[in-house]
C-alpha cells in the first residue's frame, strides 16, 4: 500500500469521531495516532489554566441533540452528522414555532445543500445547523429543540512527539485535532504529521532534532507556547503548520510573518520546482496557528505549506469536506512536498569547493572521460553547484541560481564530499 492510502485510510477511520477543542473525541483520536506513534506523548493541561491572555476551556459533552416537528419525526439528529450541532452549544429543551426556530438555524449561504461547521467557544449560546434547503423547506408548525449537553471542568489534551537529532536544533511541525466530521481542513492534518514523523524517524542520520504537535486550533497553540515559549524561540529554525493538505487541485503556500526564514525558502524551493504554478498568498491571508507563531515577541519561522488553502476553497468547514473530497494522491503529493523540504533543510548549508579551478572530475570517475557534444549535459548540475560553491551561497541559494532542485543536488554534495572536494562552511 502507498503511503498515500495509508494516510487515506487513517484518515477513513478518524473521520466519524466527534472531536471538538476539548473532550473525548480529541482523546480517541490521539489514541488511534499513538497506535502509529507509540512514542507520542499525550498531555492534559486542566481547564482555567491560564495560557497568556487566554484560558483552557471546560470539557463540552453531547448526549443528543436533535429537532423533531409536531409528530415527532426527526428533522435533523446529531447522531447522523455531528455538524448538526454549534459547536460547544449549552443544553436547550424548548418548544418553538418555526419563525423562532430559525432564529437558532444556521445555514451556509449560496450553497443549498452543504451544513456549515459553527462553534461558539468562548460565548454561552446554543444553535444547529442544516443545509439552506433544508431550512427553506420546512413547513409552519411547532418544533422540538433538544441538546442535552454539559460543560464541565476537565482538560484541554495534546500530542507531543520529540524526535531527536545529532544537533538540538528543531523543526517544528503543529496540526490541529479538534474537528468533527472535515477531512481536508481537519484529518488531512494530522495523517500526513503521522506519516512524516515516521519517515522521520525511519531515518536514523538526522541532522535537526524535529518536534511535532498534535493540538487544538488556537487554544492549543497558544497553551504549548505558554509552556514552552523560551525553549522554542532558542531551538526552532524551521516550522511548518499542517492543514488542508490532502486535495488534489492546487499547491497553495502562506509565508511566516518576515517572510524569508530558512522555512520560507525552502518551502519556495521545492514549489518551484514541484509545482511552479503554486499559490503564494500574503501573510495577511494567515490562519489560527499561525497567528501564534509568528506572534511579536513569539517570532518563531512559522509558515504553511498546503494544497487547497483553508477559506478558499467552497468545501470549506461545511459537510462538502468530506472523505470524497481528499484522495490518496492529494495526500501523497503533500507528503512527497515536506519529505523534499525536510531534506532541503537538512542538507542546506554553506558550501565551498576545497580546490582553485575546477577540480579534476574524469579522474574520480565523475565525469565523462570520452568528450562529444553531449558530455557536459550528463555533468551540468554537478558542475553548475561547483561553480557556485564558493561559501557565499548556501543550498537553496544554488539551487535557486542553477534551476535544479534542493534534492537532485544532494547526492552530487555526497559525491564531492566524499572525493574530499567540498566542505561546508561555519557548520
Amino acid at each position: 500500500m502507498s503511503i498515500g492510502n495509508e494516510m487515506y485510510q487513517l484518515a477513513k477511520e478518524l473521520f466519524p469521531i466527534d472531536r471538538s477543542l476539548t473532550g473525548s473525541g480529541v482523546r480517541q483520536t490521539l489514541s488511534i495516532l499513538r497506535r502509529e506513534l507509540p512514542d507520542m506523548a499525550v498531555h492534559e493541561v486542566p481547564s482555567g489554566t491560564r495560557a497568556f491572555d487566554w484560558t483552557v476551556p471546560k470539557e463540552w459533552a453531547v448526549r443528543q441533540a436533535y429537532i423533531e416537528d409536531e409528530h415527532g419525526s426527526r428533522i435533523i439528529d446529531y447522531k447522523d452528522l455531528n455538524l448538526h450541532v454549534m459547536g460547544y452549544s449549552v443544553p436547550v429543551d424548548r418548544w418553538v414555532d418555526l419563525d423562532e426556530l430559525k432564529e437558532y438555524i444556521y445555514v451556509q449561504k449560496g450553497q443549498p445543500d452543504a451544513v456549515p461547521y459553527v462553534t461558539s467557544y468562548y460565548t454561552p449560546r446554543y444553535g444547529f445547523c442544516m443545509s439552506e434547503r433544508q431550512r427553506d423547506s420546512l413547513p409552519p408548525g411547532q418544533y422540538h429543540m433538544v441538546i442535552d449537553s454539559e460543560l464541565f471542568d476537565g482538560s484541554l489534551t495534546y500530542g507531543e512527539l520529540v524526535i531527536p537529532g545529532r544537533e538540538d536544533k528543531e523543526i517544528l511541525i503543529s496540526t490541529y485535532v479538534c474537528h468533527p466530521s472535515m477531512a481536508n481542513n481537519e484529518l488531512s492534518g494530522p495523517v500526513l504529521a503521522t506519516a512524516l514523523a515516521k519517515k522521520v524517524i525511519s531515518q536514523t542520520d538526522r541532522k535537526y532534532t524535529y518536534r511535532f504537535l498534535w493540538i487544538p486550533e488556537t487554544i492549543g497553540s497558544i497553551t504549548y507556547l505558554s509552556r514552552h515559549l523560551e525553549h522554542m524561540k532558542s531551538h526552532t529554525i524551521a516550522g511548518f503548520v499542517l492543514s488542508c493538505v490532502g486535495d488534489n487541485r492546487t499547491y497553495s503556500y502562506v509565508p511566516s510573518r518576515d517572510g524569508n526564514t530558512l522555512a520560507d525558502r525552502a518551502a519556495r524551493n521545492v514549489l518551484s520546482f514541484h509545482y511552479p504554478e503554486y499559490i503564494c498568498y500574503s501573510y495577511l491571508n494567515r490562519g489560527s496557528d499561525e497567528r501564534q507563531y509568528n506572534a511579536p515577541g513569539v517570532d518563531l519561522p512559522v509558515c504553511v505549506v498546503c494544497r487547497s488553502k483553508y477559506g478558499e476553497y467552497p468545501e470549506y468547514h461545511t459537510s462538502l469536506d468530506n472523505m470524497d473530497f481528499i484522495s490518496p494522491e492529494g495526500l501523497q503529493g503533500m507528503y512527497d512536498v515536506y519529505e523534499a523540504i525536510f531534506n532541503t533543510i537538512e542538507y542546506n548549508a554553506f558550501y565551498r569547493i576545497k580546490c582553485l579551478c575546477e577540480p579534476q572530475l574524469g579522474k574520480r570517475g565523475m565525469y565523462p572521460t570520452v568528450s562529444k557534444k553531449d558530455s557536459y549535459d550528463t555533468v551540468k548540475g554537478m558542475v553548475d553547484f561547483i561553480a557556485y560553491a564558493d561559501g557565499r551561497r548556501d543550498l537553496i541559494d544554488i539551487s535557486n541560481i542553477i534551476h535544479v532542485p534542493a534534492a537532485h543536488l544532494i547526492p552530487i554534495i555526497t559525491k564531492l564530499k566524499e572525493a574530499d572536494l567540498l566542505e561546508t562552511v561555519n557548520e
